[in-house]
């Protein structure tokens, strides 16, 4: 039986890494085993703005993927947490009684739904400024060095 509630949480806590995804559709899911990849990259962009400073414009273009990663799978806890049972129990439980207490909203699964919802908004929005600061950085700086 899946449960609504842990689905949630793995979504919102470990989503990065795709273990939601396992957890309701089991390991051979191909999402579920792209999903570090760009988590990683990610990670690995601000460990390249450690070492080389905000200037650098590979990391510049990889930090928002994380970001992303993360608002996505914020999303899904979302989707998770708003799903009515008879939905919850059609796709995750077919086997299961269609009012099957799996699929069962509790406290858990609203809060869960109410911290993805106020995380997964602030990392999306911090990404997008973060991108698109950037980018109008790079694009007068190019400016400039063209008007020399």
């Amino acid at each position: 039986m899946k449960n609504k509630t842990i689905a949630t949480w793995l979504a919102f806590w470990t989503g990065p890494l795709g273990l939601h995804r396992f957890y309701l559709h089991g390991f051979t899911d191909m999402v579920g085993w792209l999903l570090p990849i760009p988590t990683a990259l990610g990670f690995y962009g601000l460990e390249r703005v450690q070492q080389f400073g905000q200037d650098d414009t590979l990391s510049w273009m990889l930090i928002p993927l994380l970001g992303f990663t993360i608002a996505g799978c914020a999303l899904n806890a979302i989707v998770y947490g708003l799903t009515p049972i008879e939905k919850w129990n059609a796709r995750f439980n077919p086997t299961a009684d269609a009012l099957s207490p799996a699929g069962r909203t509790q406290w858990g699964t609203i809060i869960g739904t109410a911290i993805a919802l106020l995380f997964g908004t602030t990392v999306m929005m911090s990404s997008l400024v973060f991108s698109f600061q950037r980018y109008f950085e790079y694009q007068i700086e190019a400016a400039r060095l063209i008007s020399q």
